[in-house]
């Protein structure tokens, strides 16, 4: 199993491009079981995730085939699966954002319950509650969503109980394809619903209100092949500029819309590092020791749940008391032991941690449990002194391309220690 190993105690400066985002990219894969032609997609981020789903449309008899410059191309037409079985999807939690497309391609799908991150629950009723209102039959049989349509999906009138980027995303590309008008009223409005609702319309689709609580969507008989280009990964940018900041340092990411950012840089302002953005970059310099501040995690253009753990790494070396609430996911501070192991002082209550920054950490081995946990570990590692072990990083690879090279770029002592599993197994990828 493959470790980081990191030398801390270097201030990284430097610039670095973003790559494309993992959470725009795996929908708009999804939405090729839509498309009756083939697609280019443009700024494929090599991922874990990326290549699961990869594995999944060609298990179901799409043309998959990935060059060598981060672009993917798709044709489903000989595509005649419409499932997605649990050995194949186990270790992701996108693999429900397939069940819409294959149901509206199809009129049948079965999808395993997914996997991923062991975050929360994370529970997709309100992704059957919509399909449902739309016309299917559902019910779960031995750990699978089997799913029926048999004369088509019909618009409906979709309010969502609470605020979901997947069950929005699951429901808009349902949609796309069904019989008269839906409405998806207190819909998520992250970038990347924006980006697979442009990537739609792009090709034929009919879709009005993205990037708003109330998305419109005009079902059409189909969808011709063209080109989607993911945005870049805002999650990832904010990380790299976080491990600048934590190490004391100067980083400046290229290829990001600042827009995407807002409320993480309003947080790093009151730190007192200084921010600089221009149209397609940002840059975040330490002007001393952070300064503590408080967050809470809300859905967009709130604090996004997907930066929490890193900015209470950076809390911890801050001057003062933070306190981060978590209101997104009920089991997302299992980053919190581990970088107590570190020497980090953090207590916790129920939602909210309170951290009070120490003047230093230190290194130790410790252990990721999710995605963005890892990268938290990684952050306090870079800025600790001696060394730390990051475990279990296959974690991280599932959100970040070549972590340990882009923070190298920027002057990081870190090294991966690779078992021999070469899970991209190249770059292409036939049924």
């Amino acid at each position: 199993m493959d470790k980081i190993i990191i030398q801390g105690g270097v201030p990284l400066t430097g610039c670095i491009e973003a790559s494309g985002a993992k959470n725009a990219a795996l929908p708009l894969l999804a939405a090729s079981i839509l498309v009756d032609g083939p697609v280019a997609y443009h700024r494929i981020p090599h991922l874990r995730d990326i290549s699961t789903m990869m594995t999944l449309l060609a298990w179901q008899g799409a043309d998959v085939e990935y060059d060598d410059r981060h672009c993917l191309h798709v044709d489903t037409r000989p595509a005649t699966k419409s499932e997605a079985p649990y050995e194949l999807v186990k270790t992701m939690r996108a693999s429900s954002l397939v069940l819409g497309p294959l149901l509206a391609r199809f009129g049948r799908a079965k999808v395993s319950l997914p996997g991923g991150c062991a975050i929360g629950a994370r529970p997709i009723d309100m992704h059957l509650k919509g399909l449902t209102a739309m016309g299917a039959s559902i019910e779960v049989e031995q750990g699978d969503i089997v799913a029926r349509a048999s004369n088509g999906l019909s618009g409906a009138h979709i309010v969502f109980d609470q605020v979901t980027v997947t069950g929005t995303e699951n429901l808009m590309m349902a949609a796309v394809l069904a019989h008269g008008v839906s409405v998806l009223d207190n819909a998520a409005r992250e970038p990347e619903i924006v980006n697979l609702a442009d990537s739609l319309r792009a090709l034929g689709a009919k879709i009005e209100g993205d990037g708003s609580n109330r998305i419109i969507i005009d079902g059409v008989q189909r969808l011709q092949g063209g080109e989607m280009t993911t945005i870049a990964d805002r999650i990832e940018t904010a990380t790299y500029l976080a491990a600048g900041l934590i190490t004391g340092g100067d980083v400046t990411v290229s290829g990001i819309d600042p827009g995407t950012l807002e409320a993480f840089l309003a947080r790093v302002r009151d730190t007192g590092a200084l921010v600089e953005t221009g149209d397609n970059f940002v840059r975040c310099k330490s002007q001393g020791r952070l300064q503590a501040v408080d967050i809470h995690t809300l859905p967009h253009p709130g604090f996004p749940t997907d930066l929490q753990a890193q900015f209470m790494a950076m809390m911890t070396l801050a001057d003062g008391a933070s306190v981060i609430r978590e209101t997104i996911f009920e089991n997302r501070f299992m980053h919190v032991q581990e970088l107590a192991r570190m020497g980090a002082d953090i207590s916790l209550d129920g939602n909210t941690a309170v951290v009070h920054g120490r003047e230093k950490i230190s290194g130790a081995p410790v252990m990721a449990t999710d995605l963005r946990a890892s990268a938290s570990l990684v952050l306090a590692g870079l800025a600790a002194e001696g060394e730390t072990t990051v475990s279990r990083v296959y974690h991280i690879d599932r959100g970040y391309e070549r972590i340990e090279e882009k923070l190298g770029k920027l002057g990081a002592r870190i090294e991966r220690h690779s078992a021999s599993e070469n899970w991209m197994q190249g770059a292409r990828l036939n049924a």
